[in-house]
């Protein structure tokens, strides 16, 4: 059962005052206390909410979180290509070590946590909440503002999130990334529609149905953010001029002259010619002077054409709408997507994003960038990932995503894992697409340093799987290397063999290299790089 921190607190004060009031006879003094009793126990509204405290909470006071690497798990089809990462365990878990590896670097964030319906959809330390849980909103808040306080110091400086979220919790979510990420940094809430088939049974036909759900979209700093968008259609250009250049002849423009819109320096005679009354021109003088003096300013009938050439306006564009229809996918399409690649109905996924929904999601942010880094900490059946591996296969992109998810009923090795083999190899008649997942499985280690558990030791041993995490490669103690030691450095760079093997190597920081190491390494084009203090030195630090 889950501990109700903020009640602990609450009434460890409310036994105080009363102790305190034992001793006092002043009224006014016995007023004043009572109505710091009355605060205390009234109903509290908005973003304040019971803090509860998890199992993984109780755990990282005692133990440290680490990853170790499940190498059969693993799916390889390119030994030159960086690898993504499907992290096993409870996400909170998974988003400590990331804040270690990754912060600051990841570009796109896409969630789906549970929706908390009470309809058993949201576990809280191996409990399902329903609705007879008077805390059930309480604990909802205090699960999710842990998991997005972290996600937020992930955030790259141009990052986006993007939330899923339905009715049960939007008003509590809203309020709570006005408070993480800047009510500033708000971007807007795209209405997705999930659904098309109505609930015909005899408790949901004459009820209100929902059709739709809502993603809330943050940036992560207070600036203009532009998306990338693509192509709506070509513009056309069907008549040539003498010197053979292409234009389309077009009547000049006008809007109102009234609102926020409206210019006087926008009314103005052309040859003559004025806007109608309370309208102005679509454009000013200084570019109807770039018009008149290319000779592509025609006056006819009393009215003003302009020959619009390519150079002169950019591409038509498809907006990046915050409506987003049925024609992209719903929950039910979705549903088929994955029982046609897993072959099979029996996966327990009810409510799924179709991956087109979330390849045009992520998109609009990494459209442009093709080495980004995705992270998806609700990973479900593994849409997200799935998601990025046809981005870089229609655009010949890098990208890379990071998913974490539970292994409830083995979710994470028999549908997420199997749903991205299937992708990545091919199934049916469908072509695989080549990429690289590492699998790890979130473990802990005592926060104690014993003569049986000597605490640096202990984390020296997972260093390997984070120097993988951080920089995407698999170290196969060969081409690449990790010593940690002075001896083992000494006794590398005196082996020939090892030496010429080796392109890259990650050395301890406790490390000294000499001159004729160094010359060594540089002579024989080995890359050198220290090990990040920053993995686990608080934790040693602390124990010590």
């Amino acid at each position: 059962m889950s501990t109700n921190l903020s009640k602990i607190k609450r009434d460890k004060m409310l036994e105080t005052i009363s102790k305190i009031k034992e001793n006092i006879d002043d009224d006014e003094t016995l007023k004043n206390l009572s109505l710091i009793e009355y605060e205390l126990t009234k109903k509290k509204y908005g973003l304040v909410w019971e803090e509860h405290e998890e199992n993984v909470d109780k755990q990282l006071k005692t133990k440290i979180p680490t990853f170790e690497e499940i190498k059969e798990n693993n799916i390889v089809t390119n030994e030159d290509k960086k690898y993504n990462f499907l992290l096993e365990g409870d996400n909170l878990h998974s988003l400590y070590l990331l804040e270690k590896t990754h912060k600051g670097r990841i570009d796109v964030i896409y969630i789906d946590p549970p929706y908390n319906t009470g309809a058993n959809d949201f576990i809280y330390d191996d409990k399902r909440i329903d609705l007879e849980d008077g805390y059930r909103h309480s604990k909802w808040i205090s699960f999710i503002y842990k998991r997005l306080k972290i996600a937020k110091s992930l955030l790259s400086k141009d990052g986006i999130i993007f939330i899923s979220i339905d009715d049960n919790e939007q008003a509590q979510l809203r309020l709570l990334c006005d408070e993480i990420f800047g009510e500033e940094n708000f971007v807007g809430n795209i209405v997705w529609e999930k659904r098309t088939k109505c609930q015909n049974t005899k408790t949901a036909k004459y009820m209100l149905q929902s059709k739709t759900e809502s993603i809330f979209v943050y940036k992560n700093k207070n600036e203009k953010y532009e998306f990338c968008l693509t192509y709506e259609s070509e513009r056309e250009y069907p008549s040539i001029d003498d010197n053979g250049k292409k234009y389309r002849l077009e009547k000049l423009g006008e809007m109102s002259a009234s609102g926020m819109r409206g210019r006087e320096t926008m009314i103005f005679p052309i040859d003559g010619i004025m806007p109608k009354e309370g309208y102005q021109w679509k454009f000013g003088k200084d570019t109807i002077e770039k018009y008149r003096k290319r000779n592509d300013l025609i006056i006819k009938n009393n009215k003003v054409y302009l020959k619009i050439r390519p150079e002169d306006e950019e591409a038509k564009m498809k907006p990046f709408w915050s409506l987003i229809l049925k024609d992209i996918g719903t929950a039910e399409t979705a549903k088929t997507e994955l029982n046609n690649i897993l072959g099979t109905k029996e996966h327990g996924f009810e409510t799924i994003k179709p991956v087109k929904l979330i390849k045009d999601l992520i998109f609009h942010v990494i459209g442009n960038k093709k080495n980004a880094i995705v992270l998806d900490f609700f990973a479900g059946s593994g849409t997200t990932a799935q998601a990025v591996l046809e981005l870089n296969e229609e655009d010949n992109g890098d990208r890379k995503f990071i998913i974490c998810t539970n292994n409830e009923n083995d979710i994470c090795a028999n549908i997420t894992l199997a749903r991205l083999r299937k992708v990545i190899n091919g199934y049916n008649e469908i072509k695989g697409i080549t990429a690289n997942v590492k699998y790890y499985r979130t473990t802990y280690i005592p926060r104690t340093n014993t003569d049986d558990e000597n605490i640096q030791e202990n984390l020296l041993k997972n260093i390997k799987n984070l120097i993988q995490l951080e920089n995407g490669i698999s170290i196969d103690d060969k081409i690449i290397k990790v010593i940690l030691s002075e001896d083992e450095i000494d006794k590398f760079s005196e082996n020939i063999e090892q030496i010429k093997e080796c392109e890259k190597l990650y050395i301890s920081s406790d490390i000294l290299l000499t001159a004729k190491q160094v010359k060594i390494f540089k002579d024989n084009n080995i890359d050198v790089f220290v090990i990040p203090e920053y993995y686990f030195d608080e934790e040693i630090k602390e124990v010590q």
